[in-house]
């Protein structure tokens, strides 16, 4: 189940962002998760199954575009479909209102979940 980030999900969701590559240093994960927190146009959802968060999905909205950013899911989680799951339902979400893209960190992965539908 995809749920909005909150204050209180802030150190499971430092460590999921930090499976990505671009994204291993503390302060520059600390950044990360400031501008989640405060720039109303930056979005950051987690998946969580059960009781346990494995998977985080963030985008920014820049004027009709809404960008997907961080897509990680947990190592021990990967391969089974949640990744593509999130990436789905995110793009759901926010597909009509925006056009739903990638950066270039993402891009390969967001494209490989769109043409796995």
């Amino acid at each position: 189940m995809l749920i909005r980030f909150k204050k209180s999900f802030e150190k499971i969701a430092m460590g999921l962002l930090s499976f990505m590559p671009q994204s291993k240093d503390v302060k520059k994960l600390q950044d990360i998760i400031k501008e989640y927190e405060n720039n109303k146009d930056w979005h950051l959802y987690l998946w969580k199954e059960g009781e346990d968060i494995i998977g985080a999905v963030g985008l920014r909205i820049e004027g009709r575009n809404a960008i997907i950013q961080h897509v990680s899911v947990n190592p021990s989680h990967r391969n089974s479909g949640i990744g593509k799951t999130m990436v789905k339902q995110t793009t759901d979400k926010y597909q009509g209102a925006y056009n739903v893209c990638a950066t270039e960190e993402t891009e390969a992965f967001v494209e490989k979940c769109d043409s796995a539908k």
